[in-house]
Order: C-alpha cells, then structure tokens, then sequence
C-alpha cells in the first residue's frame, strides 16, 4: 500500500506539471497574431534585437516541479512541487553588439516556495540572488540563462539531509516568448542542490532538475 501511494504522489506531480505547460502553450498561440515588437517601449534599447534598455525591471510569477536525481553524493530521489517569485533589474546597456551571443545582464531576487510529494511529504521555502544573461536574439524570444544560490528551509530528510537550515545552489536556462511588448510567458530549467556545507551529518544532499512555467511582467 505504501509504494502505491508514493507513486501516486508522483504521478499528481506529473500531472500538475503537464497542466500548467499546457495552459501556457494556449496562451501563447492566442496571443501570437496581437504582437508586434517593432514598435519601440521602454524596456526595449530600440527593438528587441538591440536587447533591453538598462534599467529595465521584471516580476516573474512561476509554477512548476522537480525531480530527483542520484547525482554527487545524493543517494535518494526528492520530488517536488515549487512555485517562484522573481524581481529583475537590468544593469548593462548591450553587450557584444556585433556578436552571435550580444544580450544584457540582469541581477534577480527569487523567492520559492513548495512541497516535496515523492518519497514523502516535505515543505520547502528559501530564496536568493541570481545573475542572468538575456541573449538579444532580435524577435519574440528571448533565451537567458542563469545562476545564482542562497538559503532554505525545509524538513526533507529521507537520509540525505539533516538540518533544516540548508544551502541552494542554481543553474538554468530558460527563455521569455513575449505575447506583448511587456508581458511575457516563460520557460525555465532549474537544477536545484541543497545542503548545509556539513553543518550536520548526514550531508549528502538533495538534487533536482526543476522546469518552470509562468508569467513575465517588465516595465
């Protein structure tokens, strides 16, 4: 009875996930015939291949899960569901104009909050700083990628962790489709440790691969 229910738990956050996904994709095709990013905005240099305007803000709004990976030292899977609240300031005018990888940098705040499901119940809550590269790829998409870390709270334990008080560590890539000249939907990829640096024994730590998805506002 007890690995049906831990499958169970699993395949609630699968669903969850595929929800979630599916509802931005409709979003996204809705939306698609209203944009037009030639005309210039504030948060744009001129258009969006000359990337944004240094100065330009953002506040994300994320919803995804994670899954669990044996990798470093982590002997167990760690499954959760984790939503995300991000604020961006964009402090570089553009980078590398005449190059293939020409974006800006921005510096973020997130906070995340969640519930680990599989192999048993868990909360989570933390946030940090992170440092992000906006590529201006010069139309509607726009890739990043990210990394950064902080601290957490949490009562996962399941042998791999001991403390509530732990580190997190990040690294990701994601991308913005913008469905207007401010407001976009966006997709990331997060790989997600914890641990407390050996704080407490054990130490072996806790490792995901985390997709999010959710809304951009920038202004």
């Amino acid at each position: 009875m007890e690995f049906h229910d831990l499958n169970s738990g699993r395949s609630r956050g699968l669903l969850l996930y595929a929800v979630a996904a599916f509802g931005l994709g409709i979003g996204s095709g809705v939306a698609e015939e209203a944009l037009d990013l030639r005309t210039p905005g504030s948060i744009w240099a001129a258009d969006p291949a000359e990337g944004f305007n240094r100065g330009a803000r953002e506040f994300g709004i994320g919803l995804g899960a994670g899954f669990g990976m044996t990798v470093i030292t982590s002997r167990g899977t760690h499954d959760w569901v984790l939503g995300t609240l991000e604020y961006g300031y964009v402090f570089t005018d553009l980078v590398g104009a005449d190059h293939w990888y020409r974006g800006n940098w921005e510096i973020l705040l997130q906070v995340f909050g969640g519930s680990q499901f599989y192999p048993d119940t868990a909360y989570l809550v933390g946030g940090g700083p992170l440092i992000r590269y906006n590529f201006a790829a010069g139309h509607r998409l726009v890739p990043f990628v990210d990394l950064g870390g902080g601290a957490a709270a949490t009562d996962i334990r399941n042998g791999d962790l001991s403390t509530t008080f732990e580190f997190n560590l990040q690294g990701g890539v994601g991308a913005h489709w913008f469905v207007r000249d401010n407001l976009a939907l966006t997709l990331q990829y997060r790989f997600i440790h914890l641990s407390n640096a050996g704080i407490r024994f054990p130490n072996l730590g806790a490792n995901t691969s985390t997709f999010l998805g959710g809304v951009t506002w920038f202004f």
